[in-house]
């Protein structure tokens, strides 16, 4: 029940679509997860709930629209398909919420944004008057263009910073898994979700931390580190699997089971 009194008492959420959570099992888009996904943050916002989505996926957007590039490893290749991915991924989100007559905002941002006092303010102000004015701020890093010098990495962490940066009430993550497990429940059967987490510090001793997936950047290790940020700020932070039909809404129900680190 904690996680839906978390949902219930934030009014301002963060919350990050994963790329297994977009992809189909072919690494195509998924569009219906995204028509739905809208569906169900229209219902929040029309309770009173402020949104903030930071959405992974323009590699996956730009195999979907240009397959013959999808197994080049090259950098350079890596960077253009994200660059016309980014365009997809903009007009599918476009599309899906404006079927809830909710608007947009696109924000593709770097380590280095968030390390200027100048730009933080701009993208502060940015946010804050996209919230107010009804529209759906979607937040990814700017992959066409960043270098390692300048990268974040991957999304986990750039939610964590933007929860920070906005002020939120509360960031929730949505991977391909219920939650921190004991151990990679993938691999071994008999590891046990942990739904609350209270001492993140205590948690690294407990659990086996494995590697990034399929088609994301982050694995565990990302998810955790977001947690310290948001926590350290006093934001409570939740792990969930995206994949589960209407997600978000089970959360905000109660119905399914996540981990929750709590930031008290």
């Amino acid at each position: 029940m904690i996680i839906k009194e978390a949902i219930c008492a934030a009014r301002k959420i963060v919350i990050k679509i994963g790329s297994n959570t977009l992809a189909k099992t072919d690494g195509t888009i998924n569009f219906e997860f995204m028509q739905d996904f809208a569906r169900q943050c229209s219902a929040l916002i029309h309770s009173g709930k402020q949104i903030v989505l930071v959405s992974s996926g323009a590699q996956v957007a730009g195999v979907s629209t240009l397959d013959r590039w999808s197994r080049k490893k090259d950098i350079h290749y890596r960077q253009a398909l994200c660059a016309i991915g980014q365009v997809e991924l903009m007009d599918k989100w476009r599309s899906a919420f404006g079927e809830y007559s909710l608007h947009i905002g696109q924000l593709l941002l770097t380590k280095d944004d968030f390390a200027d006092d100048h730009r933080t303010l701009n993208m502060r102000n940015t946010l804050f008057t996209l919230v107010d004015e009804g529209v759906v701020p979607v937040i990814n890093e700017n992959d066409s263009v960043a270098f390692d010098e300048i990268r974040i990495g991957d999304n986990d962490n750039l939610s964590a910073l933007t929860a920070v940066l906005w002020n939120a009430d509360l960031l929730i993550l949505f991977s391909d898994i219920d939650g921190v497990f004991t151990d990679n429940p993938k691999d071994n059967p008999d590891a046990e979700l942990i739904e609350q987490v209270s001492n993140i510090s205590e948690l690294r001793t407990h659990i086996i931390i494995g590697n990034a997936n399929s088609f994301g950047t982050g694995g565990m290790e990302t998810k955790i580190e977001a947690a310290e940020k948001t926590v350290s700020y006093g934001i409570p932070m939740i792990l969930a699997n995206g994949s589960y039909p209407h997600a978000l809404e089970q959360l905000a129900a109660g119905t399914m089971k996540a981990t929750y680190f709590d930031a008290s």
